[in-house]
């Protein structure tokens, strides 16, 4: 009779598999949108060039979706693909833009259930700060990024739940989010 595995080490398994398969078809397809992190903050262009003057282009993120909660937290939207770390006092202190697996939460809200320093994928990548926050579909959904800083490719018709970010954002992520951090998520 076989042994049976731990449900960590399936949950844990399944997320590294489909996280490192969104990886390597990422290095494979070596182009499309490559997110920028970036600090929030107000852009006095911003305004300016909502209203068509002859401003630069703003360079400021997107501002905090509102009714994404109170409070500190990781806000995530679905349709931005971006992320925003909140600060208890309900000021974003840092944004960046993620690459989605194909299966993505429901909007609402959760916490980071479990935190995994590394993982080699099952296409041999090596990924870090696996940051867990609910199971869609029969899909781990995870917060993660590549060690060496790939981004991830098209996920070729697989179910694959991971939210890839580049290293530097990766870290702040696992510096701000500790296992029962609120995790908001919106359209």
């Amino acid at each position: 009779m076989a042994a049976r595995l731990p449900s960590w080490a399936w949950v844990t398994g399944l997320t590294a598999g489909a996280t490192a398969a969104v990886v390597a078809l990422a290095v494979q397809a070596g182009h499309g949108p490559r997110p920028v992190a970036a600090v929030a903050k107000p852009s006095p262009s911003a305004s300016a060039s909502a209203h068509g003057s002859a401003a630069p282009h703003s360079t400021a993120p997107p501002a905090l979706p509102g009714a994404s909660g109170e409070g500190r937290r990781i806000v995530y939207s679905l349709g931005e693909k971006r992320v925003w770390l909140v600060d208890a006092t309900g000021k974003a202190t840092r944004t960046f833009t993620v690459w989605p697996g194909t299966v993505s939460p429901q909007p609402g809200r959760y916490s980071i259930i479990k935190r995994t320093q590394s993982l080699k994928g099952s296409d041999g990548v090596e990924i870090e700060h696996v940051m867990y926050v609910t199971i869609e579909s029969g899909v781990n959904i995870a917060f993660s990024n590549a060690l060496d800083g790939s981004s991830p490719p098209p996920a070729d018709g697989k179910k694959l739940g991971g939210i890839r970010m580049h290293k530097a954002d990766g870290a702040a992520l696992w510096s701000f989010g500790d296992q029962g951090t609120r995790v908001s998520v919106v359209k």
